[in-house]
């Protein structure tokens, strides 16, 4: 791809302009070229330039879920949580393939069975999202209640029924609120807007802190493609696929098959490598959503422009899912846990899983105690292969534990130090394979007991 064909960059005859000019709003940089036997220059914004040039070939934009062409959102409050949007509705104006992953818990929520159901059609062009109600542990009625907000919100912006995807996150054995639920749905339909994802963003928030969104526009065809991406989620995160809810949406046309082949992936190497305490939600919901609007050749693994697009896609997931984490109920830290040297990639994530979910571990990293003991422990019930003379722990470079046994270079004072930052990594080397694996996670504090013991009151 040559910088020219980047979006954003314009070519003319400004032979002398010097190579930083002041274009209001913001600067650009000129690149010259010549065409026959004219000099030219090709000009970008500072920031698209830094992007190409430090190897993405994508640039980060405003607008979250809505910014793909042909997407538009909108957010309401209905009734079920007091003040706070607690109903979103995202629409594709056009049909979308439609791909998805969904949580492994054996009593997963009524509308994660009918999204299944939607996904297994592999189009759709609407998803409908409540706030407060999670409509699981609710029988035949939950079932019901999820298939008539599909009804509603079709019969609300024009679709088919089966067009239409539902998704809850709240309380759970709590019978939907229906009444409120079909006001709301028209209403959020009539809100719907270009500008709607941040206002969705929130609708879809429980005991966030902040919204999570991201938009990518990169470069597919010669044609300018969008990807953007919101997601919910603070405590019950420990996804196989937390409760946890993604979407994602893109202008880019993509088979089905290839769309549902790499999500899968994508989910895998982010938000399944992500745990907050270690419990799995009834509702976990990744869907994704390409509308073909951009107008490119619909991608495959065999087009040219396929691993680019892939590549940003994980980075969309990857950013949301480490916005989860960093927004865990109560967190004060992010940590990064690899472990590497195992006997096989599956034992370095049980091992690193082990260590992420230890409420001993958490609690001491919050504290900011220097415990590396609870992280050996973590390994040895891990049910992992171990030697116990080769096992080797660091936070970030300070080395705690040497050939099994505590460390003669490193105090516990250092270690301290490690552990007061906001961010850090614990890496564990069992040296006895070449298995590796990270998972990212968070301390345990008393705020998050506070949360989770008022939770329903």
């Amino acid at each position: 791809m040559s910088r020219s064909s980047l979006r954003g960059g314009r070519s003319g005859s400004l032979a002398g302009t010097p190579v930083m000019a002041r274009c209001a709003p913001s600067f650009l940089l000129a690149f010259p070229r010549l065409i026959g036997d004219s000099l030219s220059f090709v000009f970008f914004s500072k920031e698209k330039a830094e992007s190409w040039f430090m190897g993405t070939a994508w640039t980060e934009t405003d607008g979250g879920i809505t910014a793909p062409a042909g997407f538009t959102a909108g957010a309401v409050n209905c009734g079920i949580r007091s003040e706070k949007p607690d109903v979103a509705l995202l629409l594709s104006d056009r049909d979308a393939a439609l791909a998805g992953t969904f949580t492994s818990n054996r009593l997963a929520a009524a509308p994660v069975a009918l999204c299944r159901e939607r996904v297994a059609l592999g189009v759709g062009r609407a998803v409908i999202v409540n706030s407060g109600n999670a409509n699981a542990a609710t029988g035949a009625q939950g079932r019901q209640d999820a298939d008539r907000m599909a009804i509603l919100t079709a019969e609300a912006v024009g679709l088919s029924a089966e067009a239409v995807c539902v998704c809850s996150t709240g309380t759970i054995g709590v019978p939907m609120p229906m009444a409120k639920l079909e006001a709301g749905i028209k209403a959020a339909a009539g809100a719907l807007s270009e500008d709607g994802g941040a206002a969705a963003a929130r609708a879809i928030m429980t005991t966030d802190l902040v919204p999570k969104e991201i938009a990518l526009e990169l470069t597919i065809d010669g044609k300018p493609v969008r990807i953007g991406g919101m997601a919910k989620g603070s405590g019950m995160i420990d996804p196989n696929m937390a409760t946890m809810l993604a979407y994602l949406a893109t202008d880019a046309a993509v088979e089905t098959a290839a769309l549902q082949d790499m999500l899968r992936e994508a989910v895998q190497d982010s938000f399944n490598r992500i745990t907050v305490d270690g419990d799995e939600s009834t509702n976990d919901t990744v869907l994704f959503l390409a509308n073909g609007a951009a107008g490119n050749t619909p991608l495959q693994t065999n087009h040219p422009d396929w691993a680019l697009f892939v590549k940003a896609v994980r980075e969309v997931c990857g950013r949301l899912a480490r916005m989860i984490v960093t927004d865990g109920e109560g967190a004060t830290k992010f940590v990064t846990v690899t472990v590497q040297g195992a006997a096989s990639d599956g034992e370095a994530r049980q091992a690193a899983r082990a260590i992420a979910n230890s409420l001993l571990v958490k609690t001491s990293w919050f504290g900011c105690d220097p415990n590396w003991g609870r992280i050996y422990d973590a390994v040895g019930y891990a049910g992992v292969q171990v030697d116990p003379d080769t096992i080797e722990i660091k936070l970030d470079d300070c080395v705690a534990v040497s050939n099994g046994l505590v460390a003669g270079q490193t105090d516990l004072t250092s270690l301290e130090a490690v552990l007061k930052q906001d961010e850090f990594t614990v890496l564990v080397d069992l040296h006895v394979g070449s298995g590796s694996d990270t998972v990212y996670t968070c301390d345990c504090s008393y705020e998050y007991v506070r949360i989770n013991s008022e939770y329903t009151t």
